[in-house]
């Protein structure tokens, strides 16, 4: 078990923590799952709505345009081929989901080498609990900068529950609120610092520990 530094909204030390070694311990880190699974990420985001007209799809007559012998010119069936002008595309793009899903255990091992990964190079805060009294940006953004050792964007972690948090966070364009069930490689990655609270820190556990 790593214990790591407990800390209060006004990043003073008030006790420590106890993380699962199979989470939030891992010292060879595998940069590999984090290609596989963000490459997978970016990859369901892409539309797929790309698209052209093949020679069905664009008008004109089917009737074969002159015939097929006597003219000096080249044997035409269609005024849709795709040598024509206006004609139909040959293979065109169509729409389609580049949608797909690496296996559950590398996308589990993926998100438990980043996790380790953070907290090794010192750039996860853990705090003992986050509860704002009031939905304020500007305090919000105050706490992160007090938390977030290393600078930079965070992203910040706590129960979906927490309204004033996740609201107050929103507006920020260096930091991103999730849940832990809503914790994933990519987001994590394309952060500088992350922020758990303790609610949070146990959650995660108990999505990966298993």
């Amino acid at each position: 078990m790593a214990s790591v530094d407990l800390l209060d909204i006004e990043s003073q030390k008030v006790g420590t923590i106890d993380l699962n070694d199979t989470v939030f311990g891992i010292q060879e880190i595998n940069q590999n799952l984090f290609y596989e699974v963000v490459k997978a990420q970016l990859a369901s985001r892409r539309a797929g709505t790309h698209a052209a007209k093949e020679r069905a799809a664009v008008s004109g007559s089917k009737k074969k345009i002159y015939k097929q012998k006597g003219t000096g010119s080249s044997r035409h069936g269609s005024k849709r081929a795709p040598q024509l002008y206006k004609g139909g595309a040959a293979h065109p793009p169509i729409p389609r989901s580049y949608a797909y899903r690496p296996p559950a255990q590398v996308r589990s091992g993926a998100l438990r080498h980043a996790l380790s990964l953070y907290l090794k190079e010192g750039r996860m805060t853990i705090v003992d609990k986050w509860e704002p009294s009031d939905f304020k940006t500007k305090a919000i953004a105050s706490t992160i900068g007090k938390l977030n050792a290393k600078g930079g964007s965070a992203i910040v972690v706590d129960t979906a529950s927490n309204e004033k948090l996740r609201l107050s966070t929103r507006n920020l364009d260096n930091a991103t609120f999730l849940p832990p069930e809503g914790v994933n490689v990519y987001d994590i990655l394309r952060h500088d610092h992350l922020i758990l609270t303790q609610t949070a820190a146990r959650a995660l556990e108990a999505r990966l520990a298993g």
